[in-house]
């Protein structure tokens, strides 16, 4: 009851007609009254403010989801802003101060960090292959690369005698792919001071090729990501676009109507293989989270590059002519060099590779599916090539028998892919 006549006194208070009200009562309403509006005002503030940092770290990572996000940040937040590096590098720093001049000195700030350009060469390494890596990494090194070798077949010590040994990075795990390697050592923000990465093959014939020149052409033509054409007289060639074209700086398509009646997509257009694929710094932003952590062998993965271009893949994906290299097609992981393991678990050299090769198909089944499945269920993503790829796909079922379908898509290079 006594509620009932609160209510009716409040209601009173500020209506018309219902008698005369206390000023002390009026005052102390319009107080409440005030309150209320600055806690309102001040809860308005701070949600305005939260979501204006979210905003701003959507943009500054746009991969890391908002509990990710969350959870990162509480864990900084006693720390200074000013001590916080978000970022590393590649780069070796030695245990005591030394006089001696290296290239990369020359471009160092106050801070330890190079002003200059920098760029990672990351590839595989197997003893076997040692005179091509020792060519290719003596190529990479005067030209400021930082160089990463994955050794895949355990053998580190013996490349201690090559003169810039001491200056590249050597990770070893045994029997690994060059894409498992790169999901766990080259993560964005690890390799963020780099302009550009290169993710190459040990199979490589660097004759013809300076990494300063060709990427003179790669910035001049805006290729967020791009490859060495191949030369056609030495090379093992698997896919046409992949083909030097004499005379030309880059090509960008090229007309195959047997792997591609739609010469607007893959791998026609917007399209480079994994043997030895150069990503500017977004770009494999952007890659580097379309590796599967646990489909070491790539496959599939190449089809959707063109994703990552920051772009139109038309234009910003391509293959460099001025510069060549050479691709021997040499298998290493269970192929036949030395290097292979010659049995595992009772199986031969053979039976390795044929197994390994059998994994790498269902690797490129489970990618597909798992595309397919990520762009059905994301309600928000747009596919921006959707109407090269519609028409693809039922080209496609048109032209070749479902059983065969997977194999059109499917690279080449086999149980290697490292």
């Amino acid at each position: 009851m006594r509620f009932l006549q609160d209510f009716h006194w409040s209601r009173c208070s500020f209506a018309v007609g219902c008698g005369n009200s206390s000023p002390s009562k009026m005052k102390l309403h319009l107080r409440v009254i005030a309150s209320c509006i600055v806690v309102v005002f001040i809860l308005y503030q701070i949600t305005n403010f939260q979501y204006l940092h979210t905003k701003i770290e959507t943009k500054l990572h746009p991969f890391v989801s908002s509990m990710e996000s969350h959870s990162a940040s509480t864990k900084i937040d006693y720390l200074p802003r000013g001590i916080v590096q978000a970022s590393s590098d590649m780069e070796l720093k030695p245990l005591w101060p030394t006089k001696r001049p290296t290239l990369k000195d020359d471009d160092e700030g106050d801070d330890g960090r190079g002003l200059g350009p920098r760029n990672l060469l990351a590839m595989s390494a197997g003893l076997e292959q040692r005179g091509s890596v020792d060519l290719i990494v003596r190529k990479f090194l005067p030209e400021n690369f930082t160089v990463i070798l994955f050794h895949y077949d355990g053998n580190v010590d013996a490349w201690r005698d090559l003169h810039w040994s001491t200056s590249a990075i050597h990770v070893s795990a045994l029997n690994q792919t060059k894409w498992w390697f790169a999901k766990r050592f080259l993560h964005p923000d690890v390799v963020s001071i780099y302009d550009y990465i290169f993710l190459w093959d040990e199979d490589l014939g660097v004759e013809n090729f300076h990494p300063g020149r060709y990427l003179n052409v790669v910035k001049s033509e805006g290729l967020e990501i791009s490859q060495p054409a191949l030369d056609p007289r030495r090379s093992e060639i698997h896919h046409k676009i992949t083909t030097r074209k004499e005379g030309l700086l880059v090509h960008r398509k090229v007309q195959d109507n047997v792997r591609c009646p739609d010469s607007e997509a893959p791998p026609c257009t917007g399209w480079v293989e994994g043997m030895a694929p150069v990503f500017s710094r977004s770009a494999w932003r952007c890659a580097w989270h379309l590796i599967q952590n646990d489909l070491i062998h790539g496959w599939g993965m190449d089809m959707k590059l063109g994703y990552c271009a920051q772009g139109d893949r038309r234009k910003k994906v391509g293959v460099v002519d001025s510069e060549f290299v050479v691709h021997w097609g040499i298998r290493t992981l269970g192929g036949s060099s030395s290097s292979a393991p010659k049995r595992i678990r009772g199986m031969s050299r053979g039976d390795v590779r044929v197994e390994s090769r059998r994994r790498a198909k269902s690797e490129l089944r489970i990618f597909q599916d798992r595309w397919d499945e990520a762009a059905r269920e994301d309600p928000g993503w747009v596919d921006p090539f959707r109407h090269t790829s519609s028409r693809r796909r039922r080209q496609r079922r048109r032209q070749s028998p479902p059983d065969s379908a997977a194999e059109e898509e499917e690279p080449t290079k086999a149980a290697k892919e490292i």
